[in-house]
């Protein structure tokens, strides 16, 4: 069990991220009838329904989900979306995961879906560390935090949410 000095984010603070990343969104996507928020599983998927309630209350976008799946230890190949490429083809879409680590996760999600034209493609997380491998940025971020590569940030949904080192 975590601590009260490793919390990063509480639960309201959460809640207000959501909210900030919600309508940076709306913002870019205004002129958008239809949105698809990907998220990669399990935790940014919980992460992108949040995003999808939130933008429903706010705008009258239409927002469709999609889990994004792979084995995130080998993600070569592996990426499987919940959706058929049809129905994201010529779209607005933004993949959404809860941390932003390696950059493992959200580069092979980005690949995955470079195969289709999209009419615009954003990434969003809830925590953004500043230790990438690989070449890959946030376009919408909760957080930004520099910690050390033998810390790990956990992000906790359900109930009372909250994201702590460990």
């Amino acid at each position: 069990m975590q601590t009260d000095h490793n919390i990063i984010l509480t639960h309201e603070q959460i809640q207000h991220k959501i909210k900030r990343i919600a309508y940076q969104i709306y913002e870019t996507n205004v002129d958008e009838k239809e949105i698809i928020i990907a998220g990669i599983a399990e935790n940014g998927y919980v992460f992108a329904q949040r995003l999808k309630e939130t933008l429903e209350d706010i705008s009258n976008i239409q927002v469709t989900l999609c889990t994004v799946t792979m084995d995130k230890k080998s993600p070569q190949n592996t990426v499987k979306t919940s959706l058929n490429s049809s129905e994201y083809k010529n779209k607005s879409l933004i993949l959404a995961d809860d941390v932003l680590n390696s950059g493992t996760a959200l580069i092979y999600g980005v690949k995955h879906f470079l195969d289709v034209p999209l009419v615009r493609f954003k990434t969003a997380v809830l925590v953004n560390r500043n230790h990438k491998k690989y070449p890959i940025k946030a376009d919408f971020k909760g957080i930004s935090l520099s910690t050390s590569l033998h810390e790990h940030v956990i992000v906790q949904f359900g109930g009372e949410d909250r994201a702590y080192l460990k």
